[in-house]
């Protein structure tokens, strides 16, 4: 296997690591010196090679433990992934756009063998080695949606497109920036929306629903959206707020470098064959302050963009009342040097820090 993946937690002890290779290619989400709302999607084709945009779907060195995760979640909350009835068909949908994709895309992990309706599926990182019939769900062990994101990182909202809207009907959700698939699901885009401070008054969210409704299957469309968590937590839910919230009250000038992660989400967008849905994969990615600052470029960036932010948008991400701090520590990477343009490192060209 070419992925070395990492035996690591993202609970209790908190072993979650990035080695070198995941910190250059983190999704650092702010292509210049300041950050306001856009639509900001972008074509999820090709990307630039070694990137997370390389692939349709990621896999990196956190897979194995992130999958261990999740089963961990559903284990506790089964209510974590849902599907309403006529999205079964949505479902097969994905499994199919998952198993093609990866096997494709990743064929010394996994591999996709169709004879027909009879597909076998293998998945060497989890040693999973299955023969069904697709179409036919009493020959998983779960619904498709579910079979297929237990293996999958990132969650997944399977969206059914009617009356001109986008309707959150089925849902894979354990590694959400504190949202409720039990809350939300029902509800069509702006009604899920709602939460957002000042994005509605912009028009952003009337802009990206016409966007979004007029993918085409084969063309799928991606953005990068971010926020602040203490700790390397995948499940930042509401209904475990009680256990993570309290977190955000042990950051120090000693431990805010190592404690601190910079949590950004790869949201992609496909058009589905069948059923004509949409699914929206929301794959977090998550970095520590102190491995942020090793690219010189990032750290002068990221004093910046958590100075200016509106207060309103440091409040909905969840860190006001931490940000005195973490500018204190981030200022000492921001030597005042301009940044060149774009979310790349840019290691090769950007100076090092002149403080």
């Amino acid at each position: 296997m070419t992925i070395q993946f990492n035996d690591e937690t993202f609970r209790d002890d908190y072993s979650f690591h990035n080695s070198e290779w995941a910190i250059k290619r983190f999704p650092f989400p702010f292509d210049k010196d300041d950050y306001m709302y856009s639509v900001n999607m972008e074509p999820h084709g090709t990307g630039r090679k070694g990137s997370i945009f390389a692939n349709r779907f990621d896999v990196d060195e956190h897979y194995v433990s992130e999958m261990r995760d999740r089963a961990l979640v559903l284990e506790q909350d089964p209510l974590r992934c849902q599907s309403l009835p006529h999205m079964t068909l949505a479902g097969w949908d994905l499994l199919e756009l998952i198993m093609v994709s990866k096997s494709e895309d990743y064929p010394d992990l996994f591999e996709l063998h169709r004879d027909g309706d009879k597909w076998r599926w293998i998945n060497k990182p989890l040693g999973i080695d299955d023969t069904f019939t697709f179409l036919d769900d009493t020959t998983l062990p779960y619904g498709p949606m579910e079979y297929i994101t237990r293996q999958t990182q990132g969650d997944f909202a399977l969206l059914d497109q009617r009356d001109d809207n986008l309707w959150m009907d089925a849902g894979m959700v354990t590694t959400q920036a504190d949202w409720s698939l039990d809350f939300d699901i029902g509800m069509n885009f702006f009604e899920w929306h709602a939460p957002v401070p000042l994005a509605a008054e912009m028009g952003i969210f009337v802009r990206a629903l016409k966007f979004l409704l007029n993918i085409q299957q084969g063309m799928p469309a991606r953005r990068l959206n971010w926020t602040m968590t203490v700790n390397p937590l995948l499940d930042t839910s509401p209904e475990n707020y009680h256990k993570w919230g309290v977190q955000k009250t042990e950051l120090t000038p000693e431990n805010i470098g190592s404690k601190q992660h910079l949590r950004v989400e790869l949201q992609t967008f496909f058009r589905l064959p069948r059923s004509n849905g949409m699914v929206f994969p929301i794959r977090c990615y998550l970095c520590s302050f102190e491995d942020l600052m090793t690219v010189p470029k990032w750290g002068r960036r990221l004093h910046r963009v958590i100075r200016d932010l509106p207060e309103e948008l440091a409040e909905y991400k969840g860190f006001i009342a931490n940000r005195p701090l973490m500018l204190d520590y981030l200022e000492k990477f921001d030597d005042g040097l301009p940044t060149s343009p774009g979310i790349w490192p840019d290691l090769e060209t950007e100076p090092p820090l002149q403080k």
